[in-house]
């Protein structure tokens, strides 16, 4: 069996404790492999090298942390195979799909490894007319990287290849679920050449957790995760002011005018809904669909909905995979049966299925009301309940009413109903006429409980940066 050791100061460590991390493929419930844990003191000392690494991290050309930015890109492409080999085992996504997400992880590594050139400052206008105002952006030091397990090796680089870029060094700890592809990746950077000290990857305990997030030498924490978790994190950062960067929990709203390409619309719900078995922060979580068009849309989703099978995808890569674990299974079914309890329609799905994996239908609830338990919280898996709405206003007051506000999507052929939601929706993302895909070149935030900060683009680079405003009389 795999057995996987941490990677810190530039090679991999041998074990000072006895602690395993048993990871579980969610598909077979299998055990495919054991991490060893660190203990506090190893990720202490890990904080130390990347504090260490990161004096002279800094002071390279921006132009030659790219260079390593691109050998990385590069290795992670070569290495993509087998990354993507260890993803489909312990998360239970298709070799394809997971060696995609290698692919990818190279792509976006490549893309930040382009800001190198671009990482300006200002000249400000100062009062005086001797003086000169110059605001210069800094690296800020070590960064806490906690990753998801959800998307764990695009994630990792969408937090590691800005922090880099920046001037930063990284200690990144990989979920415990999906900790084996992290240490394919340690593999990519040890290929690449990186100092050593500059990237390090540990899997841990909660507790050894928190001794690495409140070490001193941390100066920022980016996460995403749930919201119990960005609160945790808040908590560390408290202890020496770091900075957070979190991206938490969503219930994209989707809304469906009578003008909209319904089969369309259908179609794309459901593959949203569905891709990865709804483990997606952006996945549509709740829809309103305008009166006129309702009976006829749920018929379409339900369709769709009910040609989704659920299954291993390593013997059929179609299917639709498993849930992470059944904690969370269990925690999305009592929802379903809570809805049903409160007078939503089960049109299909909505059964525990019997055998090994952690497998949960394509699940549809019509009938939805704006204060169930189905539309308020994040359920994160194949769960679609529908609400009907008479306007426009209506569906964005509806849309609006809520804790989150991370992503949103509308349906129509108008542009003055497309104007209203884009000026009116409150989250950090709308996509018309199409399920979200986060860009890489734009700007990931959430508003309200979604977060604080954000990832992607010129903004989600700068995140990684401090300012220094140096005041010059002359």
């Amino acid at each position: 069996m795999r057995l996987d050791r941490n990677f810190a100061n530039g090679c991999f460590i041998d074990a000072a404790s006895d602690e395993l991390i048993a990871v579980t493929n969610p598909a077979t419930e299998a055990v495919i492999a054991h991490v060893t844990g660190v203990t506090e003191a190893e990720a202490i000392a890990a904080v130390d090298a990347a504090a260490a690494a990161q004096k002279g991290w800094r002071k390279l050309p921006s132009a030659e942390r790219a260079a390593y930015l691109h050998k990385l890109a590069d290795a992670l492409t070569e290495c993509a195979p087998a990354i993507g080999a260890a993803l489909a085992l312990e998360s239970g996504k298709s070799v394809a799909d997971a060696t995609n997400e290698a692919i990818y992880a190279g792509q976006i590594t490549r893309y930040h490894a382009e800001w190198a050139r671009r990482i300006e400052g200002e000249v400000i206008p100062s009062d005086t007319p001797d003086e000169n105002l110059v605001l210069h952006r800094e690296p800020i030091g070590v960064v806490a990287c906690l990753i998801p397990f959800n998307y764990p090796v695009y994630t990792f680089m969408r937090k590691v290849a800005p922090a880099l870029i920046a001037g930063n060094t990284v200690v990144v700890r990989p979920s415990n679920n999906t900790p084996t592809s992290a240490f394919e990746i340690a593999r990519a950077v040890e290929k690449a050449g990186l100092p050593a000290g500059v990237v390090n990857i540990l899997a841990m305990n909660h507790a050894t957790a928190e001794a690495l997030c409140t070490h001193p030498k941390v100066g920022m924490i980016t996460l995403t995760g749930s919201v119990g978790a960005g609160r945790k994190v808040l908590e560390y950062c408290k202890a020496n002011i770091a900075k957070p960067s979190l991206e938490l929990g969503g219930k994209t709203p989707a809304i469906i005018e009578a003008d909209a390409d319904l089969e369309k619309a259908a179609r794309d719900l459901v593959a949203s809904k569905t891709t990865h078995c709804g483990q997606l922060c952006t996945a549509i979580e709740r829809v309103y669909v305008q009166e006129s068009v309702h009976d006829r849309f749920v018929a379409l989703l339900k369709k769709h909905m009910s040609a989704v099978e659920s299954g291993d995808r390593a013997e059929q890569p179609s299917l639709m995979g498993p849930l992470v674990n059944d904690a969370s299974r269990q925690s999305i079914h009592g929802m379903v049966e809570r809805a049903i309890a409160a007078g939503a329609t089960l049109e299909t799905g909505g059964k525990l299925p019997q055998g090994k994996g952690f497998f949960y239908p394509a699940t549809l609830l019509s009938n939805c009301r704006q204060d169930m338990e189905i539309i308020q919280e994040e359920t994160f898996g194949p769960i679609m309940p529908v609400v009907k709405y008479r306007t426009l206003d209506e569906a964005l007051e509806m849309a609006n009413d809520h804790q989150f506000g991370l992503s949103s999507v509308l349906y129509t052929e108008n542009y003055r109903s497309a104007m209203k939601i884009a000026n009116g929706i409150e989250a950090g993302e709308l996509y018309v006429n199409r399920t979200p895909a986060d860009p890489y070149q734009g700007f990931h935030a959430g508003w309200k409980r979604s977060g604080l900060g954000g990832d992607d683009g010129k903004h989600g680079m700068l995140e990684f940066t401090q300012t220094r405003l140096v005041v010059m009389k002359y």
